[in-house]
């Protein structure tokens, strides 16, 4: 089964954002829309940094950098992939 099918098999995340993060070196960022059992790590509706991985999409999961600093595999479909403007983005780096 080829990537992208599991990706839609198996999660919420947009197929076409999966596709940009594998091709754009640039930062993505996701909105968090589920913290189940992890309320001290995820704060719901923040934004928080998107790490490519692809042995993590296969999956339907995401890398994100928590709220710990450090970068955890999470579910994909907790989150909805968003393109943030430059500025943000760079404020947003800054922090890390």
């Amino acid at each position: 089964m080829k990537l992208m099918e599991l990706v839609e098999k198996n999660s919420n995340v947009n197929v076409i954002w999966i596709n940009t993060m594998k091709k754009n070196s640039q930062p993505q960022f996701a909105v968090c829309l589920n913290n189940t059992d992890y309320p001290a790590s995820l704060e719901l509706h923040k934004i928080y940094q998107v790490l490519p991985d692809d042995d993590a999409g296969k999956e339907g999961d995401l890398r994100i950098i928590d709220e710990s600093g450090e970068d955890y595999l999470y579910p994909g479909d907790w989150f909805v992939l968003i393109q943030v403007p430059q500025a943000v983005q760079e404020s947003m780096l800054q922090l890390a």
